[in-house]
């Protein structure tokens, strides 16, 4: 087990000089025009991996990097560069995130290299968990699995929203029922192969934020899927369903599901991804605040604004830090008792949107134009306390561990 440090290792310090290089050398200055465009930045994307940034050899090397700084430190110098963009690069990784946390072995070596393509032919994946009625309520999913044991299928039917990458991903990762009389507990993941007919692409949402990520509905209309493509496989799925019903028999207790082993994984990133989008913010607007004069001085002389600098810096460097604490926790087996991974997530998300908040109005008028980068930063910052669970559930789900409450 690897010690908590809050000094990267040489070799980390490296990989974060060149995401940093990257991030201001490709996608800052593409990030105006695919916000305007509102299409997936395909270019950057291949860019990304050209040099071995979108790729699962670098997306493993953080993954599994033994002191859990390696996917933070990633996200926060990508999404330092755009929110949006870099939504588009790391997307793909929610997914791959559901096949790691739930699938077998074969699975992930067959999957996730499909996920990614190559430099000359990049593909993206798509993780399909959210409904049109039940988004923070997962146990009211709709979505059907059924078992044709005939044919050794799984039959799908249903539609997801809100999904990244959803319709022009080569796989699709979906959450499904396959008991809805046990709620959450009921469901599993599936793998939705390459051109499988019954899948399509639905409505493509138009955003406030983060607009060069492609979001849309996934429709299933009896998608049909080998056995083979349940993560985990039939006889732990069978296994874990009679548990489940034992326990509903005894009065209920906390089963964890497939969708939420993956949320849990994946939340400290999206902390980090505040993190890196709120730290952009705040330089634009401390090297504003030094060069811009009124009255004869730097705006920074006045303490109505240096006092603002100093609260942004202090929040996200305390952002950062539980960001790190909980990534630490979850590669070292480190049980979160308090919910340390929600609480990352919380601060970090609620941090954004306050800081680009704060270097809007340090810029006055011109941070309300997009001649300058903060207005964007600002509406990227409001999905961080939206996707993934939003603020309230995330509180919900502190206040329910602390208290040793179930959480359903």
């Amino acid at each position: 087990m690897a010690e908590f440090t809050m000094e990267l290792n040489d070799e980390q310090k490296e990989v974060r000089d060149w995401l940093h290089g990257f991030a201001a050398d490709v996608i800052r200055p593409a990030a105006a025009e695919w916000d305007e465009r509102e299409e997936t930045p395909w270019p950057v994307i291949q860019e990304a991996a050209k040099v071995g940034i979108y790729s699962l050899d670098f997306y493993a090397q953080q993954y599994f990097d033994a002191t859990g700084l390696g996917i933070p430190m990633a996200m926060e110098e990508l999404f330092w560069g755009d929110a949006g963009i870099a939504l588009s690069i790391v997307g793909t990784g929610l997914a791959a995130v559901g096949v790691l946390a739930n699938g077998t072995e074969e699975q992930i070596g067959t999957w996730i290299p499909q996920m990614y393509g190559d430099a000359n032919d990049v593909k993206v994946a798509a993780f399909c968990s959210s409904e049109p009625d039940a988004g923070s309520d997962v146990a009211s999913l709709r979505t059907r699995a059924v078992y044709d044991e005939a044919k050794d299928e799984w039959v799908i039917n249903g539609t997801k929203t809100w999904a990244t990458n959803g319709g022009i991903a080569n796989v699709h990762v979906v959450v499904a029922s396959v008991d809805p009389e046990l709620g959450s507990k009921g469901h599993a993941s599936f793998i939705v192969p390459p051109n499988t007919p019954g899948l399509a692409q639905g409505q493509k949402f138009k955003k406030h934020g983060i607009r060069a990520s492609h979001t849309a509905e996934v429709i299933l209309d009896n998608v049909r899927v080998p056995g083979s493509c349940l993560l985990g496989g039939k006889e732990k799925l069978d296994e874990r369903l009679a548990r489940a019903r034992e326990r509903a028999a005894k009065g209920g207790e906390r089963v964890k599901n497939a969708a939420m082993a993956t949320f849990e994984a994946s939340r400290p990133a999206v902390g980090a991804m505040a993190v890196g989008t709120a730290r952009a913010a705040y330089e634009v607007a401390l090297d504003y605040a030094k060069t811009r004069e009124q009255f004869g001085r730097p705006i920074i002389d006045n303490q109505g604004v240096a006092f603002q600098l100093a609260d942004m810096r202090t929040q996200i460097d305390a952002a950062r830090l539980l960001v790190w604490r909980a990534s630490w926790m979850a590669v070292n087996g480190k049980p979160f008792t308090a919910a340390e991974g929600s609480m990352s997530k919380l601060f970090a998300s609620e941090t954004a949107k306050k800081v680009t908040a704060q270097a809007i109005q340090i810029l006055g008028g011109n941070g309300y134009t997009r001649e300058y980068p903060v207005e964007r930063m600002h509406r990227d910052a409001a999905i961080y306390t939206i996707f993934e669970g939003t603020s309230e559930i995330q509180r919900l789900v502190i206040s329910r561990t602390i208290s040793g409450m179930p959480i359903r």
